[in-house]
C-alpha cells in the first residue's frame, strides 16, 4: 500500500466519503447508522475545521476520511479553553485494520498542533484509541455536567501538561445534535441496506453507558 496520499477533502469527494462512513458504520453501534449524515451536515457547520478534514487516497480511490470540529472545556470558574473533537473517522471495511485510520489521525494530530490546538477529546471505544495516545477523561479531571466521567470520554494532550489538575467540563459541538428523522430521510438517497442487530451493538451500549467512579 505504497501508492497513497493523504490530502484534504474536496467537493467532488463528498458523496464518496459519505458512502465510506455509511459502509464503515452500518449496523456497528446501532441498527443502521447516521455517521454518513453527520459527515454531510458537518461541512456546513460553524464548528467544522476544514483544515483537518482529510481523506486517504489509494491508487486514485478515496478509501477513508476523518473530520474534526471545535469543542471546548470549561473550568469551575467559567474559564473556557478551545479544543478539538474528531469524528466521524471511517475506513472502507475491506481496508480496515491496516493502519489507515492511524495514518489519518497522525497526520491530523500534527496539523492540529501546527494550528495551535492543545488537546482533543472524543467519545470512543478505548480499545481503538489508547494506542493513539488517548487516556481516560478521569486522568485529566475532565467530565460532563453533573461530575460524570464516562468510560467512553477519552482525552489526548497535544501539548504536555496542558491539563493542570483543575476540573473541566467538556462540551462537544452542537453539530452532533442531529435529527434522527433527517438522518433517515438522507439515508433514502443511498442504496437500500437492511438494518439488523449484531453483537458489536451491545458492546457499544456497554461502553457508552459505563461511568468511571
Amino acid at each position: 500500500m505504497n501508492n497513497f496520499i493523504i490530502r484534504n477533502e474536496q467537493i467532488n469527494d463528498y458523496r464518496k466519503v459519505e458512502e465510506i462512513h455509511r459502509n464503515a458504520f452500518w449496523n456497528l453501534s446501532v441498527p443502521g447508522c447516521n455517521e454518513h449524515y453527520l459527515a454531510h451536515i458537518l461541512r456546513m457547520h460553524e464548528d467544522f475545521v476544514p483544515e483537518l478534514d482529510y481523506v486517504y487516497e489509494l491508487d486514485g480511490e478515496v478509501i477513508a476520511n476523518v473530520m474534526y470540529t471545535k469543542s471546548k472545556i470549561v473550568d469551575e470558574q467559567g474559564n473556557i479553553k478551545n479544543i478539538l473533537t474528531f469524528g466521524p473517522l471511517g475506513v472502507k471495511p475491506e481496508f480496515q485494520r491496516k493502519g489507515i485510520g492511524k495514518a489519518l489521525l497522525e497526520k491530523s494530530f500534527n496539523k492540529a498542533i501546527e494550528m495551535g490546538y492543545k488537546a482533543i477529546a472524543i467519545f470512543g471505544n478505548p480499545d481503538n484509541y489508547v494506542a493513539r495516545g488517548f487516556r481516560s477523561c478521569k486522568r485529566f479531571n475532565v467530565c460532563l455536567e453533573g461530575d460524570i466521567f464516562p468510560a467512553a470520554l477519552l482525552v489526548k494532550e497535544l501539548e504536555q501538561d496542558f491539563f493542570d489538575g483543575r476540573k473541566y467540563y467538556f462540551y462537544e459541538s452542537a453539530a452532533f445534535e442531529i435529527s434522527d428523522t433527517d438522518a433517515e430521510d438522507f439515508d433514502k438517497s443511498f442504496e437500500y441496506r437492511e438494518k439488523a442487530f449484531q453483537p458489536s451493538q451491545e458492546e457499544f451500549y456497554i461502553h457508552s453507558h459505563s461511568i468511571i467512579r
